[in-house]
């Protein structure tokens, strides 16, 4: 028989940072219950392996999970082999591709050697949808498709904008959200979480357990992070992403370009803080206690030990330190010819040099502060503003630098 904390301090962590939650009445309910019984709660969240390689943004959830771990709940780790062969639909204007079997296990096992570096391994119940959804065979799917209309579907926002536009929607992918949500079926589900571009899968679950006559399940959504330009989610085809599998000294100078102002989302997203915890870190911020740097180099060793161990951290800091904060001469940089025709701006010479993708960007990295400009590699002048002209006279050299990324550009 498993013994729980209090209620109202699961609930404490457990909502921390969550953006929706269908119902917290419900989930309060549920916890009480199983720590009348002894009985943990079986908390589901489903992956599709369509990716191989994980970022920060996919670990919102995983850091969910292992808090429902921790407080002595199951964590079921479901792996879509089935619905990863149809792929989610979700936020896509065309219809995606399709994985094989073949493509959807290996990258499984991609995920399940990075997830657990933030779960608990022998905690944690790894299971297939393919297990039921293959057994359903042709019958059953038509009866799992009986149990919601076509007019449901499709007041899904991307299937709704792409049948207004005319754009093809596949019959297969309308079955996807019945397939997730019949998922939460087989499993008897207490809590299912996601991103909030999963909600509406995540409430098929609800529903579809209703009309099989088990309690519904509590739906919890995680905010997408927003990656490290400030502007766009997480991403690794914008470029502005920390990869679970980047080396310590790369995840750490990453983690170091985030604005002060944000590092504020990533410690309630990507920690175990308790909301007090953080509120006591910002309150000596603003009261001038600790230094907002210092507070973000504790934040950069925390995600380099997640992935890489305490020591791999220590050295991480170490190096960033010796990089950054005690360099005695130039930094070390390529160099690169100025681009022709010169560019108007710093935001456009950001954008030629690679140093950002588009302008928005580039302005946006101007006024979080995370640019400055030098002409000895040595002492540093903070860029503030995006549409300022970038002086180089012929033969000279200048540096720039983007957070971490160093360029030195020169004039022929």
């Amino acid at each position: 028989m498993t013994t729980f904390p209090p209620v109202r301090d699961q609930l404490d962590l457990l909502l921390k940072g969550v953006d929706t939650c269908v119902q917290a009445d419900e989930l309060e309910k549920k916890l009480a219950r199983a720590a009348k019984t002894g009985t943990p709660l079986r908390v589901k969240v489903g992956f599709d392996p369509t990716a191989p390689d994980l970022h920060l943004g996919h670990t919102v959830v995983f850091r969910k999970m292992r808090h429902f771990q921790e407080l002595g709940h199951e964590v079921v780790f479901l792996i879509g082999d089935f619905t990863g062969r149809i792929g989610d639909p979700t936020g896509k204007k065309a219809t995606r591709p399709q994985l094989t079997m073949e493509e959807v296990l290996a990258n499984a096992e991609t995920y399940k050697a990075q997830v657990f570096k933030i779960l608990d391994p022998v905690k944690t119940v790894v299971d297939f949808n393919g297990r039921w959804l293959d057994a359903l065979g042709a019958d059953g799917m038509i009866r799992l498709a009986a149990k919601y209309t076509v007019a449901q579907l499709l007041e899904r926002d991307d299937f709704s904008k792409r049948f207004k536009a005319g754009k093809p929607i596949a019959v297969h992918e309308l079955l996807y959200p019945l397939c997730q949500g019949y998922d939460s079926v087989a499993l008897k589900a207490d809590v299912e979480m996601g991103g909030t571009d999963q909600l509406f899968n995540l409430l098929v679950g609800r529903e579809l357990m209703r009309s099989y006559g088990l309690e519904p399940q509590v739906v919890l959504t995680v905010p997408l992070l927003v990656g490290l330009d400030g502007v766009e989610k997480m991403s690794k085809s914008l470029g502005n992403h920390i990869g679970v599998a980047e080396p310590p000294d790369e995840i750490f100078g990453k983690a170091m370009s985030l604005s002060d102002a944000m590092m504020w989302a990533y410690w309630t997203l990507l920690t175990d803080l308790r909301p007090a915890e953080i509120e006591a870190l910002k309150a000596s911020v603003a009261s001038g206690e600790r230094h907002p740097k210092r507070v973000k180099m504790d934040l950069a060793r925390r995600f380099v030990a997640d992935f890489h161990g305490e020591e791999a951290a220590a050295a991480a800091e170490a190096e960033f330190e010796r990089r950054f904060s005690k360099s005695t001469g130039p930094v070390q940089a390529e160099s690169v010819p100025l681009p022709s025709p010169p560019p108007d701006s710093v935001a456009s010479l950001l954008v030629a040099l690679g140093l950002a993708p588009s302008k928005n960007v580039a302005r946006q990295k101007v006024k979080e502060g995370a640019v400055e400009t030098s002409d000895d590699g040595v002492a540093w002048t903070r860029a503030d503003n995006p549409a300022a002209p970038f002086p180089l006279v012929p033969g000279a050299a200048r540096f720039v630098r983007v957070g971490k990324r160093f360029v030195r550009v020169t004039a022929p």
